[in-house]
């Protein structure tokens, strides 16, 4: 099957390994896909920005190439690097060899014309050192790259960005221009920590996913916890939906649904309680303040939660 034909054909595809997309982030990556350009997906942490390139990867049967931002990220660690340690054991054998490498040039132009010429191979394919960037423009059969928090990286890392979100090639320097065969899928992942450059979104297709509405999240943990009985599905979703009406720090997100699922299946759980809630409140809420919020309205929560699950 052509997991590529059409945008139902997409969903259907991401469903068969593990991903439950709604018709908006499967358009956006229809749309990526067909028309090379890069693909900026924000949203809060837990929302599934990450797995969508995992699971486009595995769909497609192509290479993840991950690439993790962070503050000071330079080109350095994100396109390539040198072999140190090889071309000072180079250096050495050279310094060892000096003599015979020289002959018997009889003036310091001609030596020097000589050991230029030696030079030039410590900057080599020899000697070069791939970073993600530089490996996924030389994946040969294409790869999805994962830009992942790009808004963790300073806004000179964007500048460096713009070459390849734009033409899919990098420059080297002392190599020159490598253009990619097959242009990479390219997912770039926001927290929103901070406002990204325009010239960076204008090379991007945008995508927002937030938290899911109850039918689609109950989709989802049918499939990331089928072990789940139906009836405690619809509950913990209708609970989950609840919760987050509350005045929160952190709203719980689509992971911590998934792992409040698996916690009450492995707790042997088959409906909802007081008690059982309260004990596992931790998974859902990872502030301590959070959960001094929600305890009093519990009782309330589990009631319409119920309510909730016991009409769909």
């Amino acid at each position: 099957m052509d997991h590529l034909a059409s945008v139902d054909a997409l969903i259907e595809g991401l469903a068969s390994v593990g991903y439950i997309a709604s018709r908006r982030i499967a358009t956006a990556l229809y749309m990526a896909v067909h028309l090379q350009k890069p693909i900026l997906v924000e949203g809060s942490a837990g929302v599934g920005k990450t797995e969508l390139a995992l699971c486009t990867a595995a769909l497609l049967r192509q290479p993840l190439i991950r690439m993790q931002c962070y503050e000071g990220l330079d080109e350095s660690k994100a396109l390539y690097e040198w072999k140190y340690g090889k071309q000072l054991l180079y250096t050495q054998i050279l310094k060892d060899r000096l003599g015979s490498v020289l002959g018997e040039e009889p003036g310091l132009d001609a030596a020097m014309r000589r050991l230029h010429g030696v030079s030039d191979l410590f900057f080599s394919e020899e000697f070069l050192e791939p970073r993600p960037l530089l490996r996924a423009l030389r994946e040969p059969g294409g790869a999805v790259l994962l830009i992942d928090e790009v808004d963790k990286a300073d806004q000179e890392f964007e500048a460096f960005l713009l070459e390849l979100l734009s033409d899919y090639q990098v420059s080297i320097p002392e190599i020159g221009t490598v253009r990619a065969e097959v242009a990479p899928i390219v997912l770039l992942t926001s927290n929103s920590m901070r406002d990204l450059g325009d010239a960076l979104k204008r090379r991007c297709l945008h995508l927002h996913i937030g938290l899911p509405d109850a039918r689609l999240e109950a989709r989802i943990i049918a499939s990331r916890v089928p072990d789940a009985a139906e009836d405690l599905r619809r509950q913990l979703v209708a609970f989950v939906q609840q919760l987050r009406t509350l005045d929160l720090k952190k709203l719980p997100s689509v992971s911590e649904t998934i792992d409040w699922a698996r916690v009450l299946v492995l707790l042997h759980a088959h409906a909802l309680e007081a008690e059982l809630v309260r004990n596992t409140l931790n998974v859902l809420l990872k502030f301590e303040s959070d959960i001094e919020t929600a305890e009093p309205a519990l009782g309330a929560l589990l009631q319409q939660a119920r309510r909730e699950a016991e009409g769909v």
